[in-house]
């Protein structure tokens, strides 16, 4: 049985042991600038980011920047995201994106969280990417995976949403591990703590985790 720690320490213990496992951590998306990583990650939604990388070289072809976008016909960006989900919405929210970075913001990507969320296609999750990962400034994405390797762990408790988790994140993880959190929690629950059949034998945090804790005890849990 595990020893009973304070949500300080298990922050703590999980931390540390990323930093000492998983040093590097990164976005699995390939881009050359913050427009291509707009757009990738816009196409990521419910969608892998393998095939994201299989999409984005030739429509990185077709519209190079976000000017070329912002006058490509539906047809054409349809035809060259149709193997994404929702192929037909993400097309309109490519479009649009694309014209309100070219008439409100020179077609510059901003680099600012509430900025960013204006544009078509962009809740708070692809912001916090955005300017994490292209401008390196501290903020936390929280998707599905990070939500739920969240509260698997106990980091968070009783968070209701991604907006929940987010800010109970912050609240612990230091200012500048927050750009590495994200990925940390994001390829753990992509590759180890995954939803139906979690990989619990093959995850060194089994220590301080509050999921493997009730796999322990015998107790019915579904997180």
């Amino acid at each position: 049985m595990q020893k009973k720690i304070s949500r300080t320490q298990r922050f703590k213990a999980v931390i540390n042991w990323f930093e000492q496992n998983v040093p590097i951590a990164e976005t699995e998306l390939k881009y050359g600038n913050p427009y291509e990583l707009l757009v990738a990650v816009i196409l990521s939604a419910q969608c892998t980011d393998k095939r994201v990388n299989m999409i984005t070289p030739l429509f990185f072809e077709k519209f190079p920047n976000a000017y070329s976008l912002s006058q490509g016909t539906e047809e054409d960006v349809f035809n060259l995201v149709r193997s994404c989900s929702y192929p037909n919405n993400k097309t309109k929210h490519l479009i649009g994106m694309a014209q309100k970075l070219i008439n409100d913001f020179n077609g510059t990507v901003p680099d600012d969280v509430n900025l960013l969320q204006q544009l078509p296609g962009v809740g708070r999750k692809t912001a916090n990417v955005i300017v994490s990962v292209a401008f390196e400034k501290p903020a936390l994405a929280v998707d599905t995976h990070v939500h739920r390797v969240a509260a698997r762990l106990g980091l968070t408790t009783k968070a209701r949403n991604p907006l929940d988790t987010e800010m109970q994140l912050l609240k612990f993880i230091p200012e500048n591990r927050l750009n590495i959190a994200h990925h940390w929690l994001i390829l753990h629950g992509r590759y180890i703590c995954v939803a139906r059949k979690p990989k619990c034998e093959q995850c060194g945090l089994k220590p301080f985790c509050k999921y493997y804790q009730q796999i322990e005890s015998g107790k019915v849990i579904n997180i």
